[in-house]
């Protein structure tokens, strides 16, 4: 496994509400939440660098929406 480094990381109280919200949805810890998301974020990027599109999808509705980034 790679050594692990740490940060300091400043955020908004809203954006601390919302990372502890998702923190206990999920059952995870922040740190958890934040690696995902950073893995999320890189899997995003690379596909629209490649030319991707990125559509979510609501399949009760069948109506899709492009996002755009």
């Amino acid at each position: 496994m790679d050594d692990k480094k740490t940060m300091t990381l400043n955020l908004t109280g809203r954006e601390m509400e919302v990372l502890e919200e998702l923190a206990a949805k999920k059952e995870m810890s922040k740190t958890a939440i934040l690696r995902h998301a950073l893995r999320l974020y890189q899997l995003v990027d690379f596909k629209l660098a490649k030319g991707g599109k990125l559509f979510l999808e609501d399949a009760k509705n069948k109506k899709a929406e492009l996002l755009v980034l």
